[in-house]
């Protein structure tokens, strides 16, 4: 069975809609035809320029390119990987339906196809970089076989999705790239981020990411209290604003730092012990992200809890890292680079 690279939006704003319909969409804005009507590409492509005046002929090839095997290339079984922008996980399911063209659905989600996902999203770190750098292309759809990824994809799948071990990479054999694949380019960006989140894993193991957090608080002006390693009640940093922390902002910290996703229980002892230091807020962090609907659910404690995921402390890490001590830029050495933006 074939796998499919597909994302929902350049900043995962349809991921929730993705995963509570149980389904994939074609997110192209006002492309509202009946796509398996169309005879061939070259109409499909006029389809496209009538939307889209301005757009050059290889950004209409390109798009063409993704859309036709939506409608006629994926298959009933086929493998789907959604990379998740907001957490560091991939959703993974089996397409189960035929194309459908829905013309009264809300844009741009008129074209779909049910996909039953998996009851849990696979963390990031178990799959191998090889198959991480295909999943950072620049395509919205594309059919993933760079090296061997189908065969391998498969393997983890027999093994409960467990990582893949170097001898299994090594004993899969090489097959030639599909054509898809050639305009698979990498991400910079992803790529960036991912050596810098290995990285971190490597220097912050276990109750060490606790101290990156505590040094980024700090970065913000918070006076800070870090719990040590073992039983913190509950708490693995106390932080407060004002001289010595004595400010009207008392914040209690849990950071977990495993590939799981954290449940709604696990939050909740937080929020107990947020009686029990007297925080007037909360600050959960998940380095392998949370369960489906946790944020959504926790949506009406905005204003005492904050939930970070591995996406938001990098951003945190990068808004601060010049004002961060001098140990922690030694063991993180990072440098800004400018480089040209993707352009269709």
């Amino acid at each position: 069975m074939a796998v499919w690279l597909v994302r929902a939006g350049s900043q995962g704003e349809y991921e929730q809609k993705f995963l509570q319909d149980g389904r994939i969409y074609l997110t192209w804005d006002d492309l509202n035809t009946a796509l398996d009507q169309i005879p061939d590409r070259d109409v499909l492509i006029r389809e496209l320029a009538s939307l889209d005046t301005d757009a050059k002929p290889k950004k209409l090839t390109n798009h063409a390119s993704q859309i036709w095997p939506f409608v006629h290339a994926m298959q009933l079984g086929d493998t789907v990987i959604l990379p998740s922008k907001l957490q560091p996980v991939i959703y993974v399911g089996k397409i189960t339906s035929d194309y459908h063209h829905q013309p009264d659905e809300v844009n741009p989600f008129f074209h779909w196809r049910s996909v039953e996902w998996q009851p849990n999203p696979v963390p990031r770190t178990n799959f191998s970089q090889d198959l991480l750098y295909s999943f950072g292309a620049f395509l919205t759809i594309c059919r993933i076989t760079r090296n061997n990824a189908e065969a391998r994809i498969a393997l983890m799948e027999a093994n409960g999705w467990t990582s893949e071990t170097r001898k299994q990479v090594i004993a899969q054999p090489s097959e030639a790239d599909d054509a898809n694949d050639e305009l698979a380019e990498s991400n910079l960006e992803d790529l960036g981020h991912s050596q810098i989140i290995k990285l971190i894993e490597a220097k912050f193991k276990g109750h060490n990411l606790t101290r990156l957090v505590k040094a980024i608080l700090e970065a913000q002006g918070y006076t800070c209290w870090q719990s040590p390693e073992g039983a913190d009640g509950g708490v693995d940093i106390l932080a407060g604003d004002g001289p010595m922390g004595f400010g009207s902002q008392r914040i209690c910290v849990e950071v977990k730092s495993g590939a799981e996703l954290t449940d709604r229980p696990t939050i909740d002892k937080l929020m107990g012990a947020m009686t029990k230091f007297n925080a007037t807020q909360g600050l959960f962090i998940s380095w392998g992200g949370y369960r489906q609907n946790v944020q959504k659910e926790l949506a009406s404690s905005f204003f005492l809890v904050r939930l970070w995921t591995q996406q938001d402390l990098l951003e945190q890490l990068f808004q601060y890292y010049d004002k961060l001590d001098e140990e922690i830029k030694a063991e993180l050495p990072f440098k800004r680079i400018w480089t040209i933006a993707h352009v269709e």
